[in-house]
């Protein structure tokens, strides 16, 4: 058989993912999510938009001195200083590379940029040859291109290459096309433009209409050799092509698709859960790939015939995805020694002997409640760790709720903020409800309650709750998260959680990005 082409899996789930409204994630969880996603063998990883905050320049800076088998990534858009910013947050990289864009579309071009066509082409030609006195590695995106007319779109893309552009992006940018249409789109540009064999082309396709692997899947057929996605299908809006349903279908259709991946897939689901965790997103339990009911059989023909011969009804093995490799065997007696061990495996660091301390001392307490630990249970209390350590952080000292049928549930609780403590309590429609709203007595934030979400770290009676609270205020949105073997504890972490990152300023996530 011939060899097989490579498929670019790049990475965008620290960028564009962080740009779904409440995802906003500090340096130190980027890192953990990067330091997963080089485990996975990802080719690129967009590390962020260096010049969207210094927060985010940080953690691409953090990145790129930590991460060292992926080629790490900075998005700009086509002016001189987002690209310079870029090029610095990306000096400490083993491989870098400059992500530049600019619309190209007419709706895009007149209403948004109101420039002519021919000023943008300019712009960009200038942008990729400022990257490239900087960089080896540039990609270049047009925004919006399918909705770009066909001829400038065969100009922009050979002035690009022309300039030194090594990768040429057509995102969809608006989840827009049909997989026909855009693959028939990426086949054309590439046989129409003269320098196309000077490139790799890559897609960007977003999820609004549902199609956004389908539309990635029919551009690789038609020539794409690189597509970005995200864990999850983490994103703006509807979100982004799926990374785990891109690398499982080409892993698994071999006879459809005339390229390969590098991706160790049995990392998929650890890296699910770990950006579940962070980001405060659940993934719904019929996902493709990663949903808890993915490899579930409840048809009583279904389970007759896996018995006799899976492949009756499997396509893949979960545990090649990584659902039978995320058991730890520590338990009440594990010693220091052995959690360090296996956060290091799971790329946890510490910037402490202290905050160590702290984790080893939640998890013998949450060893006390549970028979058996998993990683997802470790991802959870670290995650619920840091965000303990937050600047000016409300944290929950004591918490007692009454909860009896007929009756207005009450509780009662205790919350710590810059070394005081302060006490309240509150009635309410539910035993949350009351909880919010003792809070609410000693907090008064002015927020609205967009999303209050459970769910079940792993399996089990005893299994630890993750609660997700999403408020607003002034148009900001922010999720908390907490996580706890009894969900009222966790609903209250959550909403404290929520109400820090809405006081801290810092933590908004970038919005200039619309690739």
């Amino acid at each position: 058989m011939p060899t097989k082409e490579k498929l670019v899996i790049f990475d965008t789930t620290l960028r564009d993912g962080e740009q779904s409204p409440g995802a906003s994630m500090t340096k130190d969880e980027k890192v953990r999510i990067a330091i997963a996603l080089e485990k996975m063998r990802v080719d690129v990883i967009e590390a962020g938009f260096a010049i969207s905050s210094q927060g985010d320049f940080e953690a691409i800076k953090a990145i790129a001195n930590t991460v060292k088998e992926s080629r790490i990534c900075s998005l700009s858009r086509a002016v001189r200083g987002d690209i310079e910013r870029a090029a610095e947050a990306l000096k400490g990289a083993n491989a870098g590379r400059i992500h530049t864009f600019i619309a190209t579309s007419p709706i895009h071009m007149k209403h948004k940029l109101q420039m002519a066509p021919d000023d943008v082409l300019a712009q960009a030609v200038g942008a990729v040859k400022i990257a490239r006195s900087l960089i080896d590695d540039v990609e270049f995106s047009l925004e919006d291109a399918s909705r770009t007319e066909f001829d400038f779109m065969c100009r922009i893309t050979e002035a690009v290459i022309h300039a030194g552009a090594r990768t040429i992006n057509l995102p969809d940018t608006v989840g827009y096309s049909d997989p026909s249409e855009y693959g028939l789109m990426i086949k054309r540009l590439m046989q129409a433009v003269p320098n196309a064999d000077q490139a790799i082309f890559s897609v960007h396709c977003h999820n609004d209409l549902g199609l956004a692997v389908a539309n990635s899947l029919a551009a690789v057929q038609n020539g794409a050799r690189q597509v970005e996605c995200t864990v999850n299908g983490l994103g703006e809006r509807a979100g982004n092509a799926s990374l785990e349903e891109i690398v499982m279908a080409i892993r698994t259709r071999k006879d459809v698709f005339p390229v390969e991946t590098t991706i160790n897939a049995v990392h998929i689901v650890p890296t699910s859960r770990l950006v579940s965790s962070i980001t405060g997103f659940p993934v719904q339990p019929n996902k493709a790939i990663v949903g808890a009911n993915a490899f579930a059989h409840e048809s009583g023909i279904h389970q007759d015939g896996i018995l006799k011969f899976r492949e009756t009804y499997e396509i893949m093995r979960a545990e090649d995805v990584g659902w039978s490799t995320n058991k730890l065997s520590l338990g009440k007696l594990s010693g220091r020694a052995a959690l360090a061990s296996r956060l290091d495996e799971l790329g946890i660091k510490f910037d402490s002997k202290e905050a160590f301390n702290d984790v080893f001392v939640r998890f013998k307490a949450l060893a006390d409640k549970k028979r058996e630990i998993y990683d997802e249970d470790l991802q959870a209390l670290v995650s619920d760790v840091h965000m303990g350590a937050e600047e000016d952080a409300l944290t929950l000292v004591d918490l007692e709720v009454l909860s009896k049928s007929g009756q207005l549930p009450e509780a009662k609780l205790t919350i710590r903020y810059q070394n005081k403590e302060h006490s309240a309590d509150g009635t309410g429609d539910g035993a949350v409800d009351a909880i919010f709203k003792a809070i609410e007595k000693l907090v008064n934030s002015e927020t609205q309650l967009q999303l209050y979400s459970v769910n079940a770290v792993t399996q089990g009676t005893d299994s630890q709750g993750e609660v997700t609270v999403r408020l607003e205020k002034n148009g900001r949105i922010i999720n908390g998260m907490g996580a706890d073997t009894d969900i009222l504890v966790a609903s209250a972490k959550a909403y404290l959680n929520a109400l820090t990152l809405m006081r801290n300023p810092g933590r908004l996530h970038p919005q200039l990005g619309g690739v």
